[in-house]
């Protein structure tokens, strides 16, 4: 089910890159890759996946609407917590097999763990070797229990 969102077959290079058809290319697994940025600060929030259905409702309701892979379900972006993102742009790449969102959240903070964005920590790398993850975020923006009570977390060991 597509919403009424028109989407074209795929006929040629030309029409894919530079032609003014929607025409996405879903994986085999029939998901297409999203990377979703704060609209005010352009930090990237998350990365998640989308399939037909969540393409086509991100685009007729201008909020996110995501493919859980762990959970197998359709998941709209803040449905439970209240921090909905609202899309202020939504761009497709060049060959149309990734999207990038560029979304306003009330409260500011976009990850299930509490932190504003789920890239809160990085690796740091040269000099060889493991090393422990780096917290980027001293703090978190709200509190995952209040917000979210006895929901289960949807990270899958």
């Amino acid at each position: 089910m597509t919403d009424d969102v028109k989407l074209f077959q795929r006929l040629t290079i030309e029409q894919v890159e530079e032609g003014h058809e929607l025409a996405p290319k879903f994986d085999e697994h029939g998901l297409i890759p999203c990377v979703t940025t704060a609209a005010a600060s352009g930090e990237v929030l998350m990365l998640g996946y989308m399939n037909l259905e969540a393409f086509s409702k991100t685009i007729t309701t201008g909020e996110a609407h995501y493919y859980s892979r762990s959970r197998k379900i359709l998941w709209h972006k803040g449905a439970s917590s209240g921090l909905v993102q609202k899309v202020i742009e939504m761009r497709i790449d060049d060959d149309q097999d990734a999207v990038w969102l560029r979304v306003a959240i009330p409260g500011d903070a976009s990850c299930h763990v509490g932190y504003r964005s789920c890239f809160y920590r990085s690796i740091p790398t040269g000099d060889g070797g493991v090393r422990d993850l780096k917290f980027e975020e001293s703090e978190k923006m709200f509190d995952p229990l209040k917000i979210y009570g006895d929901v289960p977390n949807p990270t899958i060991l």
